[in-house]
């Protein structure tokens, strides 16, 4: 509960004391204390609010514009942000337009829409590629933080892996609501640090905080985990793929997504078919066969699943991409892949966390045998054309594969929400449109005067 973000929706509309009554009640569902503390909790807020209101009187318009932010007038899940599908996609473009105006020097940033980002750093006459990613814990883990910080983990170094990089440390940023129980920390450190412990690779450093500090009640976990990776080679980023490569994938068992899918209906079964790090050990025997260099993508099957994927690696290429149906069904896991089939879920719009992996014809096999040698399943699923779209092969017919607007609702809620596409989208986009470009205004307007000091 953000009882800041309560008083700032009502405080112009109600009686003062009326709000300040309705606060203390709020308090008082949450936490265990005298009423006149909760009473004094919810005078002070409503202070503080006041305070922050202020700026509206102010002179300075420098300073305002500093101050506030560039509102869009359009909510996170009214656009989908998180969810996966065509509105996420169109925000984190826009999120891309602000990095790139900076101008930044890198390899791969993240107008690339790709895994991880690269810069290129030189050591004497050697280039090393510097590969970063982070994810998300998925939101309906919060009270399982332990499958939490695992999933999160294995999929920050994914992201890595898939880049061609070599995973050096992972990171970690941990923030729990004020009544959240400590333990909660402990259990999330500890699934992050058993993949950690698995793969060799050490948390290094990280931060812990309290979620809205004093004005959010509850006990939710919401967190991150980053990963860093080197690599003597250019990255192998998505827009390396070429009309004739051959795509392979491997057999997938899910992370977040799945877990939270089989907990949530009851399907605890599944949630053990996910606790593997098959997708690292699939990078790493790539790596270590000397093939990488000869790799022209890799990304992992996540992002609003297949579907998603290729849809961003057919608009940043430029290239079409043709999928054969029964070849993908055939790597998901059998235990996921009937859950999701019993739930009526969309298999190629969700999180399945196989490798996929775009490669010329001549290495196919050799690929193939490396990553079968190191234990995990994998196939080839289809190729890549100049169509310019995203095909999928389905009993002999062919359709285009594209985003839903969310990705398939994997929970009763999600499919509540639904995922078709509003009938105002195209001006909930002009909103964010112009929202981003305020944004970047904003910066360049700071920067100079910075400068010029």
């Amino acid at each position: 509960m953000d009882i800041e973000g309560f008083i700032r929706r009502y405080i112009k509309d109600e009686d003062e004391q009326s709000l300040q009554n309705s606060l203390k009640e709020i308090i008082l569902e949450y936490k265990s204390i005298d009423p006149q503390k909760a009473d004094q909790m919810a005078h002070a807020v409503i202070e503080e609010v006041k305070n922050t209101l202020k700026i509206d009187d102010y002179n300075d318009e420098s300073l305002k514009e500093l101050i506030k932010y560039p509102k869009a007038e359009v909510k996170m899940g009214e656009i989908g942000v998180g969810s996966r599908g065509k509105g996420d996609f169109f925000v984190h473009q826009k999120i891309a337009e602000i990095v790139s105006s900076t101008h930044s020097n890198a390899i791969i940033n993240p107008s690339a829409q790709d895994d991880g980002g690269v810069v290129k750093k030189s050591v004497g006459s050697q280039d090393i590629y510097v590969t970063t990613a982070v994810d998300g814990i998925h939101s309906r883990l919060s009270e399982y933080p332990f499958l939490g910080g695992f999933h999160v983990t294995r999929a920050a170094l994914r992201d890595v892996c898939v880049m061609g990089a070599d995973p050096v440390a992972v990171i970690s940023d941990l923030h729990l609501s004020d009544d959240g129980d400590v333990g909660k920390l402990f259990d999330f450190t500890a699934g992050v640090c058993a993949v950690s412990e698995l793969l060799n690779v050490p948390l290094v450093a990280g931060s812990t905080l309290r979620v809205g500090g004093d004005m959010v009640l509850g006990d939710r976990l919401v967190s991150a985990v980053g990963a860093i990776g080197i690599s003597e080679y250019p990255p192998t980023a998505r827009k390396r793929a070429e009309v004739g490569d051959v795509i392979l994938m491997t057999e997938g068992s899910g992370g977040g997504t799945i877990t939270t899918t089989a907990i949530y209906h009851g399907m605890f079964d599944v949630v053990n078919e996910t606790m593997d790090i098959n997708f690292i050990k699939s990078s790493e025997a790539i790596f270590k066969s000397g093939l990488l260099p000869y790799v022209h993508a890799m990304t992992d099957v996540t992002n609003g699943g297949l579907r998603g994927d290729a849809h961003e690696i057919s608009r940043t290429t430029n290239l079409g991409l043709t999928f054969f149906n029964d070849k993908i069904r055939e790597l998901i896991n059998p235990k996921v892949l009937e859950m999701l089939e019993k739930l009526d879920i969309d298999p190629l719009g969700v999180s399945i966390d196989s490798l996929m992996i775009i490669a010329p014809t001549n290495i196919a096999e050799q690929l193939k045998k490396v990553v079968s040698d190191a234990g995990v399943r994998i196939d080839e699923i289809g190729y890549i054309t100049n169509s310019g779209i995203a095909k999928l092969v389905k009993e002999d017919k062919e359709e285009e594969l594209t985003p839903l607007f969310r990705e398939s609702a994997y929970t009763e809620i999600k499919k509540i929400v639904g995922d078709t596409t509003p009938d105002d989208f195209e001006v909930m986009k002009e909103k964010i449109e112009k929202s981003a470009l305020n944004a970047i205004n904003k910066k360049d307007n700071l920067v100079k005067a910075i400068q010029r000091k």
